[in-house]
């Protein structure tokens, strides 16, 4: 209920007059059944406008820490995120990947859709990075379609570090489903993992028509970071970072074309 009305009331109207957001493919969502979107992660905003253009209720994984703060300012946080469809995941541990796939599997098993973003943090300079494994294994154990989402704009409006977001107009661009049933029981399969995570990825590049960094984000911020030209902090204040789903294969080279341009043609190995 305060999904509903939250969303009806504050979200629908503060984002819309916020990013004029520009919808694209939005019939491509199915509006029954489980299903994942995954999309590109270039801001604060992009889990918020997700949820705003979608006309059915998106479930986040959420790091644990955004529930359990103290006092009236924690209580009201955890009801915000909760209000959201916000899951909340232990990220601490050698478990925690696991106990976030597991969790995103449950919620799929309910029918209901699931959000994601592969590339586990915010892009610090608005190119796309190497997308983790766990959105593949939540698709091929649920057996439900991924529907991969660009997010263009957000990153102009509201970088990691931004406080307060520039009113710039945004594009939501949905693409087609991708329909993994023929790995259906192959979820421990490291290198099925790996090409169903880079064809997602490929699916999102050609929507968004961003760059592709052969890198996962955390350790491009790590590199420029011990160069001494660090991009701003992924956790600002102020600022929200969605759990990350840990790659359990660190050690895999991508199946996806290094740098691909949209549109260019690519086969999962």
């Amino acid at each position: 209920m305060f999904y509903s009305a939250f969303r009806a009331v504050v979200l629908v109207p503060l984002l819309r007059w916020l990013f004029r957001p520009r919808v694209e493919g939005l019939g491509r969502v199915p509006q029954h059944g489980a299903a994942i979107v995954a999309g590109n992660h270039q801001s604060f905003t992009d889990q918020f406008l997700m949820g705003v253009v979608l006309r059915r209720r998106i479930s986040f994984l959420a790091k644990q820490e955004y529930f359990t703060g103290r006092g009236l300012k924690g209580r009201l946080a955890a009801a915000f995120f909760r209000g959201l469809g916000a899951i909340p995941v232990d990220r601490s541990g050698r478990a925690a990947g696991q106990a976030a796939v597991d969790e995103g599997v449950r919620v799929l098993g309910r029918g209901e859709l699931l959000g994601i973003f592969p590339e586990g943090t915010r892009s610090h300079d608005g190119r796309m990075y190497k997308g983790k494994v766990g959105v593949a294994e939540m698709a091929i154990r649920s057996g439900a379609p991924v529907v991969p989402c660009a997010m263009i704009g957000t990153f102009e409006a509201q970088p990691a570090g931004r406080r307060l977001p520039r009113l710039v107009p945004v594009t939501v661009r949905f693409g087609a489903p991708l329909d993994f049933s023929r790995y259906e029981g192959m979820a421990d399969n490291r290198h099925v993992l790996r090409a169903v995570t880079d064809e997602i990825m490929y699916a999102i590049l050609k929507l968004s028509g961003q760059e592709y960094v052969d890198m996962y984000a955390v350790d491009a911020r790590a590199q420029l970071a011990a160069h001494g030209s660090g991009p701003a902090p992924a956790d600002a204040a102020g600022a929200s970072q969605l759990a990350p789903v840990p790659d359990r294969t660190p050690g895999d080279r991508p199946a996806a074309a290094r740098h691909a341009a949209p549109g260019e043609e690519r086969h999962a190995a």
